[in-house]
């Protein structure tokens, strides 16, 4: 292939002004998907990274079928049974995309194939089916199918005993919906198409037109989005709205799908809560009282105000409570101690309690499916940096598990043994104390000249637990170390954690993240000559301002689908999901916020300096974060940037925020990143 040149894009200074601050955006242009300009500079840019990332090619198809070699293609997961049915999903080999089935009472019985992934998505470049509602007879399903990849899902109904598709059809969903009882009626949430916020709440009436649909709810807080759902015990049908910082409620017997809504409890800002059902009462995940790591209270279900809770389980400083799942014997709660998870079991006549055992410092474990809400078994999943995962069933009567299914890694040369993980501390420089855990091969000697991988998200309060991956062994069976950092903006050490690296603590994330990197420096695990980093979405708006505030740290960078201009978009409340962000970086309509986000936006923040080699990627229809994001970035780096350093820009011209569809093809996407990573360390043949 003949080298061509990077992309030059063309300046086309737009004035920007806020709070008197004036702005030049020169690359503002590109926010015009239906400019065909905007789509030549994009192709360019696919053109050049083609170019450059020529010689690495086959490397990339090495990397890819040596990660498809490692997953078992006749795979199928482990049944679970709901309403008199055992529902299996399954792969088949060759093929991209699940087949989901069901068999009545017994697995020995026949095998229903209710959707065929692969036939449906025929003739499309990207896939994807909703969830799956089975109504309460058994008898009908509502799907929901995406063939664009910006998360509007069309609503239709099968009927699962002569797969006859009726001619119900919704338009610009969320992808889900909930059957009422009379298994002709379910509700179902649709998206502002302009924003694609979730805010409306339909009834619907199978064999009537979809534009006669009465609208249940609609939620005119443009900070809020809603959804619905049923409750575990099937009595309730629930509305629930949500913000970063506030939760509202509303219940419907299942049975009564023509009546009114009720309101659980009004919203109060600041206070979230989630309702579980059991018996007579509702049980409520809430942090209100200053109940900052969560607590749970119970009311009766004809009195659900505020007023009426009552503490069940009280608020623990050290202890993040973070869900609740009911049994006819048991609950069972989901934990966080010092970073690592934790499953307690109980007794609802209080004669029994006690927690699961977990040895590693570097483990995953997690309630998983369990639709029957009278059983004694709890189905809970486990994996390591080192273990693969787990399915497993606990029988909470007699404490004896079974190991329904352990991830196969094919191939017969994966072994534990030949692993090593841990959890090291690192001293960020306002003295918190910043967990990341570690896995390497162990033939990998740390020292200056191995290559190590940092990763992180650290925002939302979204936690990245220690996990397993088989596509990781194609680095760490190379030399590389791999560390997932635990930085604040997360809830790995709680809620404070969270609360302690968002809004005007933001930028904490980011100091983090570079004194994570400068204490494996320091501690031999490797140099800035071999050090690298990665993290997609607002992971990927960690990696744009590491690099501005210390892009001698690392050799090179990979920014998956990168949230990178943070003010204008923050500005722009036509731009989906903006405005529910406001509570998590902040209103830049006020002035301390504005400020506060201009100190960091890594777009704004570009400056002539040496930066590290680094891949960008994003899809240009990523309803999360705009293709335009990276694109002005990267057009912006290529103006400033004073190194000779790779910067290639991929952009996956037909998918959107979760990159290709299809069990394997987003497999290439990550071969091409490592690929990017091994050849800067010299390892592509």
């Amino acid at each position: 292939m003949t080298k061509i040149s990077f992309p030059q894009a063309k300046i086309q200074p737009k004035t920007l002004e806020k709070h008197g601050d004036v702005r030049i955006d020169d690359y503002y242009w590109m926010n015009d998907r239906e400019d065909a300009a905007v789509i030549a500079h994009l192709e360019s840019e696919n053109a050049y990274y083609e170019s450059a990332s020529a010689h690495t090619k086959n490397a990339q198809e090495s990397l890819y079928q040596e990660m498809k070699g490692r997953i078992k293609e006749d795979d199928s997961s482990v049944p679970y049974k709901s309403n008199g049915y055992w529902y299996i999903s399954r792969f088949e080999t060759g093929q991209q995309y699940p087949i989901y089935s069901r068999k009545k009472a017994v697995l020995t019985a026949k095998d229903e194939v209710m959707f065929n992934g692969n036939e449906m998505a025929e003739g499309h470049d990207f896939f994807n089916l909703g969830g799956l509602a089975i109504s309460p007879n058994n008898e009908l399903a509502v799907f929901g199918v995406d063939t664009v990849s910006r998360r509007q899902y069309t609503l239709q109904v099968k009927n699962l005993h002569d797969g006859t598709i009726y001619e119900d059809k919704i338009l610009n969903s969320t992808g889900s919906a909930v059957w009422a009882d009379d298994n002709k009626t379910f509700f179902y949430t649709k998206k502002d198409p302009v924003t694609l916020r979730a805010d409306k709440i339909f009834r619907h009436v199978l064999g009537t037109p979809a534009e006669s649909d009465e609208l249940i709810f609609h939620e005119q807080d443009d900070t809020f989005g809603t959804y619905v759902y049923k409750t575990k015990s099937k009595k309730y049908i629930v509305i629930g709205s949500y913000s970063t910082l506030t939760s509202e409620y509303q219940i419907l017997p299942a049975n009564r799908p023509y009546d009114k809504f009720r309101l659980f409890s009004p919203r109060k800002r600041g206070v979230e809560y989630s309702i579980a059902h059991y018996g007579e009462y509702f049980y409520m995940l809430t942090n209100r009282d200053d109940a900052i790591n969560f607590k749970l209270m119970k009311t009766k279900e004809s009195t659900t105000d505020f007023e009426h809770w009552e503490t069940f389980i009280p608020h623990r400083q050290e202890v993040l409570l973070e869900d609740v799942d009911m049994f006819k014997t048991f609950y069972v709660l989901s934990e966080r101690e010092n970073g690592l998870n934790k499953l307690k079991i109980v007794r609802w006549d209080g004669t029994d309690s006690y927690y699961l055992p977990f040895d590693s410092e570097t483990y995953t474990a997690y309630v998983g499916t369990n639709p029957d809400f009278d059983t004694e078994i709890l189905r809970y999943g486990y994996n390591s940096m080192t273990t693969p995962s787990s399915v497993i069933d606990f029988n909470m009567v007699t404490k004896q598990k079974k190991v329904k299914k352990e991830q196969e890694v094919m191939g017969n040369t994966f072994k534990k043994e030949h692993y090593i993980e841990k959890r090291i501390w690192a001293t960020a420089r306002d003295g918190a104390k910043i967990p990341m855990s570690v896995v390497y091969h162990k033939n990998t000697v740390p020292g200056k000249d191995t290559p190590l991988l940092q990763y992180a998200y650290g925002s939302y309060g979204a936690t990245i637990d220690p996990y397993f991956s088989t596509v990781r062994l194609s680095l760490l069976d190379r030399g590389f170390i791999f560390v997932i950092a635990h930085i604040r903006g997360g809830q790995y050490l709680g809620r404070s954690w969270y609360e302690d690296g968002k809004l005007l603590k933001k930028k904490h994330t980011f100091f983090d993240f570079i004194d994570c990197s400068k204490h494996l420096i320091a501690e031999g695990y490797s140099s800035n000559a071999h050090l690298y980093a990665m993290g997609g979405s607002a992971g990927g708006l960690l990696m744009g301002a590491v690099i501005n505030m210390a892009p001698q740290l690392y050799n090179g960078i990979v920014a998956q689908v990168p949230f990178v201009d943070v003010v204008t978009t923050m500005l722009d409340d036509s731009i989906p999901l903006t405005t529910g962000e406001y509570d998590e970086w902040g209103n830049p309509n006020e002035k301390v916020y504005y400020d506060y986000m201009k100190s960091y936006s890594p777009y704004d923040n570009v400056v002539a300096q040496s930066y590290p080699n680094m891949l960008v990627t994003t899809g240009l229809h990523d309803s999360q974060v705009q293709y335009f994001e990276p694109a002005k970035w990267v057009a912006k780096l290529r103006e400033l940037k004073e190194d000779a350093n790779l910067l290639l820009f991929n952009i996956n011209m037909e998918a959107g925020h979760g990159g290709a569809s299809g069990r394997f093809e987003s497999l290439r996407e990550v071969a091409k990143e490592y690929a990017f990573l091994l050849d800067l360390e010299g390892k592509i043949d």
